[in-house]
């Protein structure tokens, strides 16, 4: 789940993926929780293998399908790797537009 937490400068617990600290609040990316109103689910892909840092086009290539079926993304970047996630309730149409584009999508997502 990817939730918004206004004015927060750290995170409630430790059970969290991903925090995003900005001026406005905290974002955090974390496994759902029985809290959540479904609204905030998203799932992820990540890729299977690192890419270096200075390798272009690794997150276009990925985006740039989503972005123009018009399904929304929420990104975060690892050292090793980008994590796009899509709202849960258009995983399937994200898996297709991905497969479309060439990519292959496999295993849990």
């Amino acid at each position: 789940m990817v939730e918004h937490l206004p004015g927060a400068r750290s995170a409630p617990d430790d059970r969290w993926f991903a925090l995003i600290r900005a001026p406005e609040g905290l974002t955090v990316i974390r496994e759902h929780t029985a809290e959540g109103t479904g609204d905030e689910l998203w799932t992820g892909f990540y890729g299977d293998s690192a890419h270096a840092l200075d390798l272009p086009g690794m997150l276009v290539a990925l985006v740039g399908p989503l972005a123009a079926a018009a399904v929304p993304v929420f990104v975060a970047s690892t050292y090793h790797a980008d994590v796009v996630l899509v709202p849960s309730p258009r995983k399937e149409e994200a898996i297709s537009v991905l497969q479309r584009a060439g990519h292959e999508v496999g295993g849990p997502v």
